[in-house]
């Protein structure tokens, strides 16, 4: 049995433009494969704990910078928890809204408390950084009001999916599939132009 983990970043529910494609997506996928068991991670409702002094202590305990103390232990515990929920999972559906050039601060938030030395990746002197993650995939949905690939740079800057494919691929995940709807705003056939991005949605999960 395969395992997705729908992980929502936009806070806007039923008007998610990016949600409505992963839904579109998953909807597919599950037609496709009933077997199929997917678990949501609604960003902006998830407990999700301040990466803060004693998360940053515990972790630097790995790169052998203090000690990990009952204190530390309890915070680690935590990150380990919510890093398992998402290493637990054979595929990724994201729904990602792009805000101010790049990724929603909850899905930032959310990355780095995931993005642990022996969780989900792995570090070097030599070889530097490496992934830990083996023989997942993603697909990751984006959208933006006005930004558009290749439109002029007045629109915009992409960091949303550069910044995401990045960490994909710095946990090990390789094969990741996006479908884009940008602009949905900046456009003079919104409607259409989101029934497309359904359609290639459901393709994307019909492969």
């Amino acid at each position: 049995m395969t395992k997705m983990l729908h992980i929502i970043a936009s806070p806007r529910d039923e008007a998610s433009h990016s949600n409505t494609l992963a839904k579109a997506y998953i909807e597919a996928r599950k037609a496709a494969d009933p077997s199929l068991e997917v678990e949501t991670l609604h960003l902006w409702k998830a407990n999700l704990p301040e990466f803060d002094g004693d998360e940053a202590a515990a972790k630097m305990t790995f790169f052998g910078v203090g000690e990990m103390d009952d204190t530390r232990k309890s915070a680690w515990d935590q990150v380990v928890e919510i890093t398992e929920q998402f290493t637990s999972a054979d595929e990724y559906a994201f729904a990602v809204p792009m805000w101010n050039g790049g990724v929603p601060y909850k899905l930032k938030q959310y990355i780095d408390i995931i993005t642990q030395p022996g969780l989900t990746f792995g570090f070097e002197p030599e070889r530097g950084y490496f992934g830990l993650l083996e023989n997942k995939k993603a697909a990751v949905f984006y959208t933006a009001g006005v930004f558009a690939p290749g439109a002029d740079a007045k629109y915009g800057t992409d960091y949303q999916s550069t910044y995401l494919t990045w960490w994909l691929n710095t946990i090990g995940i390789e094969d990741i599939d996006t479908v884009r709807l940008q602009p949905s705003l900046l456009t003079p056939t919104p409607e259409d132009d989101q029934n497309a991005a359904i359609d290639r949605a459901i393709t994307l999960a019909q492969k």
